[in-house]
């Protein structure tokens, strides 16, 4: 952990400024939307922008990168993140937040394609699945630290929109600083959707229903707060909630992944996921109900991200991981994007208790398709399964793909070291 440490702390630092940034502005927009008067139909769109950008940013990065290199691609998508945020209370439009929105998603995706080939190239094959540990960690300790600097101004002025953009920019001054050399990028021709699906039918349905629960999550949960007229400090909360789940519950699951059929565990955390989405829909009203909703909805379901992936390279060759990486990622992104539209247009239909609703029925349709996919063939053997790395749901497939390595080779090792 110290080697790691010592080769990438100015890249783990980095990156947990650069998520406490996009905390803060993801929460900050779901709250002064509010404020501004905007539909909950128009904030579901704004909110969706975001996945958007995401979706098309970790296909248009590679190639960027390979065109005019690591640095300077670096350096653009920060200065224009920085100019976004500071934007968005200048033009306090939907149509100009939604385009504020996939910008800054499409950024976050070329600086994560960015950061996750500099993370590998800092790490050794010993200590990679720590590197991945500490950066997903960092990731969730920036987007809950970023919830407690909401309280620092008031939401309808201007300053909590600056505290972002500087951040933003800070974070990449001890990156671009001090790490070296520029690492070496390629990326593999991925599989066809069609290929996967036939693969791995539950690694494909679980991912595009898991992106709708965590962009609603991600993008509607300071929408619903708003909406149901919670106090800043509790929407903070409520919203840190969910990461602090994520945080605890990764790895006692990740522990169990590793010793029974993942299958039956994507089923239990789905069904886990499934009943916090009915308890806050609920007893919403209730604010100890809501805490324990999200922890119960972020403690399952980004663990399941996690799970998926290692149950579909469970019937993978080591050849294809790389290749299947990218198709993950991007089913799981056409999810994300439907999710906050779905869970607006339910939320100005039914109430906000929508928001909810709509986590219950997709975590359930996971636990659903798990059991029948448990029928249709056996489980591989626990002893001939990869080890479990815990990866982020934000991450890009390059990060999944040195997830899927590590598990390769760890799981090769361990015959001779037992």
């Amino acid at each position: 952990m110290f080697s790691v440490l010592s080769s990438a702390w100015a890249l783990l630092l980095g990156m947990m400024l650069l998520q406490v940034g996009n905390g803060m502005q993801g929460t900050l927009l779901g709250i002064r939307g509010e404020i501004e008067g905007f539909s909950t139909i128009e904030m579901s769109l704004v909110m969706s922008g975001y996945f958007v950008g995401f979706l098309f940013g970790s296909r248009m990065a590679p190639d960027m990168i390979r065109r005019v290199g690591h640095v300077r691609v670096f350096a653009a998508l920060a200065s224009l993140i920085s100019a976004v945020m500071i934007l968005y209370p200048t033009f306090a439009h939907p149509y100009a937040w939604g385009l504020g929105r996939i910008l800054i998603g499409f950024c976050f995706s070329g600086v994560y394609v960015t950061a996750e080939s500099w993370l590998n190239e800092a790490a050794s094959n010993e200590n990679r699945g720590k590197a991945l540990s500490l950066y997903m960690i960092v990731q969730m300790v920036g987007i809950v630290s970023a919830q407690a600097l909401m309280l620092v101004a008031d939401p309808g002025g201007f300053v909590l929109f600056i505290i972002p953009s500087v951040l933003i920019s800070l974070a990449f001054a001890p990156i671009l600083l001090s790490i070296s050399p520029t690492p070496s990028f390629d990326t593999a021709k991925p599989l066809s959707l069609r290929q996967i699906m036939k693969i791995s039918p539950l690694g494909c349905v679980g991912m595009f229903l898991l992106g709708g629960v965590f962009s609603a999550q991600f993008g509607m949960a300071p929408v619903y707060g708003a909406e149901v007229g919670l106090s800043v400090a509790q929407i903070s909360t409520f919203v840190s909630a969910f990461f602090v789940g994520a945080l605890v519950l990764q790895f006692p699951i990740g522990w169990l992944s590793d010793r029974m059929d993942r299958r039956l565990l994507i089923l239990i955390a789905a069904a886990i996921c499934g009943a916090g989405g009915i308890v806050g829909a609920v007893f919403g009203a209730f604010f100890p109900a809501l805490l324990l909703a999200g922890l119960m909805v972020g403690g399952m379901s980004n663990p399941l991200y996690s799970l998926l992936i290692a149950h579909t390279n469970d019937f993978l060759s080591h050849e294809d991981m790389a290749a299947a990486a990218g198709g993950l990622v991007f089913i799981n992104g056409l999810g994300a994007v439907a999710g906050p539209v779905v869970t607006g247009w339910l939320m100005g239909q039914l109430g906000a208790w929508a928001f909810f609703l709509v986590i219950a029925v997709l975590c359930f349709a996971v636990t659903g398709y798990a059991a029948y996919r448990m029928t249709q063939r056996a489980a591989p053997s626990v002893d001939e399964t990869d080890s479990f790395t815990m990866v982020s749901m934000s991450a890009s497939p390059l990060a999944v793909n040195f997830a899927a390595e590590y598990d390769y080779e760890t799981a090769q090792d361990e015959p001779e070291d037992g």
